[in-house]
C-alpha cells in the first residue's frame, strides 16, 4: 500500500516521506479499512514536529488519528455484514500519556479495533467523515460533560476552529444559545451559519463587555475554551455563578498560573477536556449525537482544503499556519 510516515520529528517537509508499506491484515476484532480520506488534527501536527519535546513513541509513525473509508475484511470475531460498510475512525494513531498505536490513517489501508470504525452517516461524505474523530468528540464532550445545556448560555472562545466549530451546532441543537469569538468576518459569517446567537472580533472588541452586554451582566453558563492559559481572566470574568469552564487546550501556555480567587469567587467549575480519553458512555452519546444531526441535515463540517496524500507535507504546513475550516489527505483522490 501507499503510506506516508516519519521516523523522526521535525519541520514536516523534512521529515514526512510517502512510499509503499505492506498492507495490514485484520487481526481478532479488528477491521480492514480502505482509507478515503484522512483528517489533520493540531495534535497531529504536534506529534509530528517534536511538540513539547515530544520523541518518537515508535520506530516508524504512519500519522493522522482521524480517518474515513470503507470496510473492506473483517478479522476473527467480528459481523462479517460488517464488510462493505462507510465508516469513520477515531485514535487511529498516538494517544496521551501513553504510546498509542504507530499506524494511523495516512495510509491505504489500516485495520482497527471493530469498534474504532463507526459507521459513517450517508449524508456525509469521506472527508467530511475524516473529521469527527477529534473535532467533533471533543465538542460533544466538552458541551455536555456535565449534563443537558437546553436554555443554557454558552461562550465558544475559538467559535470558527475545528472544535469550535462543531460545539456551536451541538449546543444550539441542544438548545442553548451560543456566543462565539471569532478573528475575523469570513469567521464570523461561518460561525453564524453554524446557529451562533453572536459573534464577538476578538481583535477588534472588548470581548468581556461585550459578553456582559449580550447578556444582560449575568455571564455565561457554560464556556467551551480553546486556550486555557491565555483567557483565564476573560473566562473568570464572563462566568456565572456555579459555571462551568470546558478547556480542551492552552497552547500558548502549557503551564498557566490559575488566579484561584478570580474563579472561586464564582463558585467555577474546572473541566479538562481531552479526547483521546473519553468515557466510553460518553463515547457512545457522542456518536449517537452525531449520527442523529448527520441524518436531521444539521451537522456542517467545515473542509478549508484538500491535499492528495503525495503533499502531505504542504497539508501539515498548511494546518500550521491556520486554516479557517479543517484540513484533509484525500488518500483514494475523491472526497
Amino acid at each position: 500500500m501507499l503510506a506516508a510516515f516519519y521516523t523522526r520529528t521535525g519541520p514536516a517537509a523534512e521529515v514526512l516521506s510517502v512510499g509503499e508499506m505492506a498492507p495490514p491484515v485484520a487481526d481478532p476484532g479488528e477491521v480492514l479499512v480502505r482509507v478515503h480520506a484522512s483528517g489533520i488534527n493540531p495534535a497531529d501536527v504536534k506529534r509530528r514536529g517534536g511538540w513539547r519535546s515530544m520523541g518518537m513513541d515508535h520506530p516508524l509513525i504512519i500519522p493522522h488519528t482521524d480517518g474515513a473509508g470503507q470496510i473492506i475484511a473483517v478479522g476473527e470475531g467480528v459481523d462479517r455484514d460488517r464488510i462493505g460498510e462507510r465508516v469513520w475512525l477515531w485514535n487511529a494513531q498516538g494517544g496521551y500519556g501513553e504510546a498509542g498505536r504507530a499506524f494511523g490513517t495516512a495510509a491505504e489501508f489500516i485495520a482497527i479495533a471493530s469498534h474504532q470504525a463507526v459507521k459513517l452517516a450517508d449524508s456525509l461524505s469521506y472527508a467530511e467523515g475524516a473529521n469527527l474523530g477529534v473535532p467533533a468528540m471533543t465538542a460533544h464532550r466538552a458541551v455536555f460533560a456535565d449534563g443537558p445545556v437546553a436554555g443554557q448560555t454558552i461562550f465558544v472562545n475559538g467559535a470558527a476552529g475545528a472544535v469550535g466549530h462543531f460545539a456551536v451546532q451541538m449546543a444550539v441543537a441542544g438548545g442553548a444559545r451560543v456566543i462565539g469569538t471569532v478573528s475575523n468576518q469570513e469567521a464570523a459569517a461561518h460561525v453564524m451559519d453554524a446557529g451562533a446567537f453572536a459573534t464577538i472580533d476578538r481583535k477588534m472588541e472588548d470581548v468581556a463587555m461585550r459578553v456582559l452586554e449580550l447578556t444582560e451582566g449575568q455571564g455565561v453558563d457554560r464556556i467551551v475554551e480553546v486556550d486555557f492559559g491565555a483567557n483565564l481572566e476573560l473566562d473568570a470574568a464572563v462566568l456565572k455563578r456555579n459555571g462551568t469552564v470546558a478547556a480542551y487546550s492552552s497552547s500558548s501556555n502549557p503551564t498557566p498560573v490559575l488566579p484561584y480567587y478570580a474563579f472561586a469567587s464564582k463558585g467555577a467549575n474546572l473541566r479538562f477536556i481531552q479526547g483521546f480519553l473519553i468515557p466510553e458512555d460518553q463515547r457512545l452519546a457522542g456518536e449517537k449525537t452525531i449520527a442523529e444531526l448527520a441524518d436531521a441535515g444539521r451537522l456542517s463540517v467545515g473542509i478549508g482544503a484538500t491535499f492528495p496524500l503525495q503533499d502531505i507535507a504542504k497539508a501539515h504546513e498548511r494546518v500550521e499556519r491556520g486554516s479557517l475550516g479543517n484540513v484533509v489527505v484525500l488518500i483514494r483522490g475523491e472526497p
